[in-house]
């Protein structure tokens, strides 16, 4: 059976698709390299560069390459800056998964694990999320994906199409050195560079109602994350029956005052941050509640924020 993941050339993909193959799993990328790498691409991997908005690309991509599944993680990432290009995002996102949608009908592709985002949840008011805590999205990144996941659930009741859907939470670490989070919009990987420049890193708000004013986020190390993923294709491969979505995180959340105290801790650098305002489209807290994952995938995050960081600082290195 072969699984085609969209957008493998980028910081996540690229584990995803080292864990697939590793776990013996045929796999094909599909990437147009706007923000991902060719090199990420272990070597011996099949690749196909196109954007997922050209339907007879990815149809034809389905086709030659036999695809049985596809793990879809193309999509424009980032709260912030969705407020600022709503219609990029919404282009990207929800008509390039109407396209995947389309190509999977035409060829017969009835598999999917979709790569959702806490964001959709917007700003809780419970201390942990559960899958059924209500979705208030409050940036059009959050948006998109909540609409993709409609359309994902509207297309099954209309065709034949199993999916599931992994909310992720924040996402940092590196798996492997060679594979980094180049992304300036991300905590760590903005901090690498702040300092790297011997810039002081900025924080976005300190006014929060959190234990020291700073956003808290669960933070979930990329390689327990693409471990989520082999075990949901398996399950599909083995045709067992998944539930619609899974909280994808730790259950332990950091504030971004507190991810700072570990890069100083680990690259032994001092520094003081740059307090600005707030940056629209941010909750205040959103921590996972991954039971429901841990039950049914048989997935637990195993890797701690002192080594998220400290992975990530030997990887910008």
């Amino acid at each position: 059976m072969t699984w085609l993941v969209t957008g493998g050339a980028g910081y996540i993909g690229a584990h995803v698709v080292r864990r697939l193959v590793e776990a013996g799993l045929e796999t094909v990328v599909l990437d147009d390299l706007s923000s991902g790498r060719a090199e990420f691409i272990p070597e011996g991997i099949d690749f196909v560069q196109c954007s997922i908005l050209d339907t007879e690309a990815v149809r034809a991509a389905l086709t030659r390459h036999g695809v049985d599944g596809v793990v879809h993680l193309a999509a424009f990432k980032y709260a912030g800056l969705s407020v600022e290009e709503p219609l990029s995002f919404y282009r990207n996102n929800v008509d390039g998964t109407r396209s995947l949608l389309e190509a999977m009908g035409d060829v017969g592709v009835e598999r999917l694990v979709f790569s959702s985002s806490c964001s959709v949840y917007g700003t809780p008011d419970t201390d942990h999320v559960t899958e059924e805590t209500p979705t208030r999205p409050e940036s059009p990144y959050g948006e998109t994906k909540l609409i993709c996941e409609w359309l994902i659930r509207d297309v099954a009741r209309a065709r034949p199409l199993r999916f599931t859907m992994l909310r992720y939470f924040n996402i940092a670490g590196s798996g492997y050195a060679e594979v980094r989070d180049e992304n300036p919009y991300g905590l760590l990987p903005a901090v690498m560079s702040c300092l790297s420049e011997g810039r002081p890193p900025i924080v976005n708000g300190d006014d929060y109602p959190t234990r020291d004013g700073t956003c808290e986020r669960d933070y979930l190390h990329v390689s327990d994350l693409a471990d989520a993923h082999v075990r949901a294709v398996q399950l599909m491969t083995k045709d067992v029956p998944l539930g619609p979505v899974y909280n994808l995180g730790t259950g332990t959340g950091a504030t971004v005052l507190e991810m700072l105290g570990m890069v100083k801790a680990v690259s032994g650098v001092e520094f003081e941050p740059d307090v600005r305002g707030r940056r629209a489209g941010d909750p205040a807290r959103i921590v996972a509640s991954p039971e429901l994952a841990r039950d049914a995938l048989g997935w637990v995050a195993e890797i701690g924020h002192d080594e998220m960081v400290r992975s990530a600082w030997n990887a910008s290195r």
